[in-house]
């Protein structure tokens, strides 16, 4: 049996979850070892969460999962947070992990985002055009200096020349996460996410969406990375970040609508 218990920040501290996965079967007891710490941008958390309950079951490893923005979670990495894997929203970040000596190996693509639009507004039409309607006050995007996702929405409209024009709109989330949170509790009419945030258990079937033409941004090229902790790795790390890599692995993310290579 697996325990999931959850903490939330609110926006003062950024959109944060810690997510604490136990084993309580006797034999992982018995072979108790340090917890692997993972750290995920935040339009993976729910991917990542079925993602170790599923190793965790076969394995009986136990995990923490700490969620923010890639760019935010890049900076605690190159201070000494003690992570053992880092899963981002894009390979610039895991990169950067790299060039500073922070890494193990090179960051390797685990899987391709997608940009949705959504809203939770009944009387919202949701798409592109609709984002210049007076009836539209606030566009929720994650922020570009630190997030991926946030990168790609700035992209779509200035693909679509809409930028200069709805940027007093734009209310910016910490993360996907904090995004997500503006869209759903409509505070924000409308928003640009991910679509695993909308496939997602907690948020499938609620309020509406389109899929965003990949053409119109760059590709979103998810890297993750092993984190060298100078002397204090895990090594039971490496287990869980060849399992990203697995056919069992990639049906999840399908699941959850990320493209992955067969």
């Amino acid at each position: 049996m697996i325990s999931i218990r959850k903490i939330f920040y609110g926006p003062a501290q950024g959109w944060v979850v810690y997510m604490f996965l136990t084993c309580l079967l006797a034999a992982c007891q018995e072979n108790h070892v340090k917890k692997i710490r993972i750290a995920t941008a935040a339009n993976m958390a729910y991917t990542m969460e079925e993602l170790i309950i599923d190793y965790a079951a076969k394995s009986g490893l136990e995990f923490e999962l700490v969620v923010g923005s890639s760019g935010k979670l890049t900076a605690q990495i190159l201070e000494g947070a003690p992570y053992d894997i880092f899963v981002a929203a894009n390979m610039k970040y895991p990169e950067a992990v790299f060039d500073g000596g922070k890494a193990l190996g090179s960051p390797k693509v685990y899987a391709n985002g997608q940009l949705v639009l959504w809203s939770m507004s009944e009387n919202i039409t949701v798409s592109i055009d609709e984002l210049s309607n007076s009836q539209i006050e606030y566009i929720a995007l994650a922020n570009p200096k630190t997030a991926p996702y946030g990168v790609a929405a700035m992209e779509v409209m200035q693909h679509y020349g809409l930028y200069e024009f709805l940027g007093p709109k734009l209310v910016y989330g910490e993360s996907i996460g904090q995004t997500d949170q503006f869209i759903f509790s409509k505070a924000a009419q409308i928003g640009f996410t991910a679509l695993s945030s909308v496939l997602s258990p907690e948020m499938r079937g609620k309020g509406r969406w389109v899929l965003i033409d990949p053409s119109i941004y760059a590709n979103i090229s998810q890297g993750v990375v092993l984190v060298d902790r100078k002397g204090d790795n895990n090594p039971k790390a490496q287990g869980f970040y060849d399992f990203l890599f697995s056919k069992e692995a990639k049906e999840v993310l399908k699941e959850f609508g990320y493209l992955v290579n067969e």
